[in-house]
């Protein structure tokens, strides 16, 4: 591997150059391994007594105003509400054993 120096006179090797930040940090883990990490951060936090715990009021609180922020979106909606009636259909035919579509 070849080494070039950038104007401060710092060398560094084209390779790393190239690649950026593409292959560092948690993003470039793998899924497994995030989610190991992640969730040492979590049982540390509640050891030291520092993670936040949902009251039962907080928690109800919180998913109405994610289902109010939800259901402003039609479109977002529409998709949910048409998956579910194909689900459903699909479903239906499975158990009156229908093959035919409508």
């Amino acid at each position: 591997m070849s080494r070039t120096s950038d104007d401060s006179g710092s060398e560094r090797s084209e390779s790393s150059e190239r690649k950026g930040t593409a292959n560092r940090g948690f993003a470039a883990m793998d899924r497994e391994k995030q989610r190991r990490i992640a969730s040492e951060g979590g049982r540390a936090a509640h050891r030291q007594g520092v993670a936040h715990e949902w009251s039962r009021d907080e928690a109800r609180e919180a998913g109405r105003k994610g289902g109010q922020i939800v259901s402003q979106n039609r479109e977002h909606m529409s998709e949910i509400g048409r998956k579910g009636g194909q689900s459903s259909g699909q479903r239906r035919q499975k158990t009156n054993g229908d093959t035919s579509e409508e």
